[in-house]
């Protein structure tokens, strides 16, 4: 079986979904079967199924959530789609700190409600939400810019809402262009940016520079973005590339982030390709019952504590009051006493009116060893229960 493949919910199904009377005419057609098996073994559809490419909506793809496999009587569904039922609902907190520095360069932006927030003449998919996170250097014009601006450029682009992932996109080049021409503005400045795009389901992260998305899925972690540090060996190889040099940890010296909109004292003209990147690497995914919250957080956060330690720290705070915004102050306060050195920001999104729930783990009689990454985790999983 290929790599990452997962196949074993379907075969199961498969066995238990054949009577014996049914039997006799599935050998008729056993090797349109078989082949149709194998192909799915190898990670590929059956011949006999259409495959269509195309940018997908959160409208198309609550659509193909539902879509079955049929191969002979016996119907294929992913794990994920098991229950495609469920349909998120949003609601959100957030907590902002100066922290140990002279100024606080850092902004926000939660929007629970975006069908409201943009009125219904917007024509977009709901229940839909933004958020977004903003850690400004060099001064605060380019996070309070970016903040101001960036929903509207991704809304006003021609793509939105048919084809999310390339508005975002192009909103990001764009407000970094923007920013570049507002002459009341020091261009000097720069800000990374982290957003995030939910239509029902579906939830597209962007992100530029080193804010982080984690996912708390049942307890465990799940980054949903890539620290865009100049250290990064994919960073380094394309900033190496481009003619930039990385040198103690830092871009052509200078700057700690690989990626950033504004610092346009470290770039060329509009237009032209330089080491120091405005485009946003993105994410999508299709949320489930088992994804309970999404931690966003400025690197001031993640300086001091690891992304499984935050999920764990939320998901206790939310059994025990279930309010995120309890739960953004939370990690703020703990951030604080691990002497962070930077401002702090985190936004925490709930997606469910409901605490989570505590988590079952099944007894067995079977003696097994265990990594210390998968104790650490089941540590986690303890605590969140006290």
């Amino acid at each position: 079986m290929a790599a990452g493949t997962h196949m074993s919910p379907q075969l199961n199904g498969l066995e238990s979904g054949y009577s014996k009377e049914s039997k006799n005419s599935v050998e008729d057609d056993n090797s349109e079967i078989q082949d149709s098996l194998k192909q799915l073994n190898a990670a590929k559809p059956p011949r006999h199924l259409s495959v269509m490419r195309h940018c997908t909506s959160s409208a198309k793809l609550s659509a193909l959530s539902e879509l079955e496999l049929d191969i002979g009587s016996v119907c294929l569904k992913s794990p994920s789609d098991v229950k495609s039922g469920f349909l998120p609902v949003f609601r959100s907190g957030s907590c902002s700190e100066i922290g140990p520095k002279q100024y606080m360069e850092d902004e926000h932006l939660c929007v629970d409600n975006l069908v409201e927030y943009l009125g219904e003449s917007a024509s977009i998919p709901a229940p839909g939400a933004f958020y977004g996170v903003f850690d400004g250097h060099g001064g605060s014009d380019a996070a309070t810019f970016i903040k101001k601006h960036i929903l509207k450029y991704i809304t006003e682009d021609a793509h939105f809402p048919s084809c999310a992932s390339e508005a975002v996109k192009s909103a990001f080049l764009r407000a970094d262009h923007a920013f570049a021409d507002a002459c009341s503005l020091d261009s000097s400045s720069g800000t990374t940016a982290l957003t995030a795009l939910m239509f029902g389901r579906t939830m597209l992260i962007a992100n530029v520079g080193d804010c982080r998305a984690v996912l708390g899925k049942r307890g465990r972690a799940v980054e949903l973005s890539k620290d865009h540090k100049p250290n990064c060996t994919s960073e380094r190889l394309r900033i190496e590339k481009l003619g930039g040099i990385v040198f103690d940890g830092y871009l052509n010296g200078q700057l700690s982030v690989a990626r950033a909109i504004g610092d346009w004292h470290m770039k060329g003209p509009k237009g032209s390709t330089g080491p120091l990147s405005a485009e946003p690497e993105l994410h999508e995914s299709l949320l489930t019952e088992e994804d309970e919250f999404l931690i966003m957080g400025c690197d001031g956060l993640w300086d001091v504590m690891s992304s499984q330690c935050a999920v764990t720290i939320t998901r206790k705070e939310l059994m025990l009051h279930n309010d995120p915004e309890k739960c953004s102050k939370e990690l703020v306060k703990e951030a604080l006493k691990r002497n962070t050195c930077d401002n702090l920001t985190v936004v925490v999104v709930c997606f469910s009116s409901d605490p989570p729930p505590k988590i079952e783990i099944p007894k067995t009689r079977v003696r097994r060893s265990i990594s210390l990454e998968g104790l650490n985790f089941l540590k986690g999983v303890l605590d969140s229960n006290e």
